[in-house]
């Protein structure tokens, strides 16, 4: 399991930007230490926080990262390889629950490899399919769906999880 934290300002901010990317990724690190070691990176306008061990308080370093200024939006996910079988397997056993109570369900996709084989759209509708294939209870609704089942496709693996949650926003 991994932290996916979404940018906002920053990105806009031109030649200063790595300036405050770096601050963030400081205080995103000070903010962490007293949950385990983790490994903080930043790739497409995305900072990942990768738990380095079994003994990292992941749900308390969750709960801190959501007051860190700089950071709009938070998401836990799994990580799992770049195959949609993988995905899909994946979608059903980390989202189980969520997916198991709700009535309706959207998936929407992010390919950041543009090497993967599917676009985000195919992506959406094969997980998708599967996900409505395993559950019962479910409905596809696009417009208004009680649960949102992202996928994003990026550099180092596929990443799966549910709406993000809000963060603090502004500048770090």
């Amino acid at each position: 399991e991994i932290i996916l934290l979404k940018l906002g300002e920053i990105v806009l901010k031109g030649l200063n930007r790595n300036t405050f990317e770096r601050k963030l990724i400081g205080n995103i690190q000070r903010r962490l230490k007293k949950f385990g070691r983790f490994d903080v990176y930043t790739k497409q306008s995305t900072i990942y926080v990768e738990p380095m061990d079994e003994s990292c308080d992941l749900d308390s370093a969750h709960q801190a990262l959501k007051k860190v200024f700089g950071i709009v939006a938070i998401s836990r996910a799994a990580a799992c390889p770049k195959d949609k079988d993988a995905i899909a397997d994946t979608a059903k056993k980390y989202l189980y629950w969520r997916l198991s109570t709700a009535k309706t369900f959207k998936v929407e996709s992010k390919r950041a490899d543009k090497k993967f084989p599917l676009n985000s759209m195919e992506l959406s509708k094969y997980v998708g399919g599967e996900l409505y294939e395993a559950f019962d209870n479910l409905k596809v609704d696009v417009k208004n769906p009680e649960l949102l089942v992202n996928v994003e496709v990026r550099e180092k693996a596929a990443y799966v999880h549910a709406e993000a949650e809000q963060g603090a926003g502004g500048m770090p």
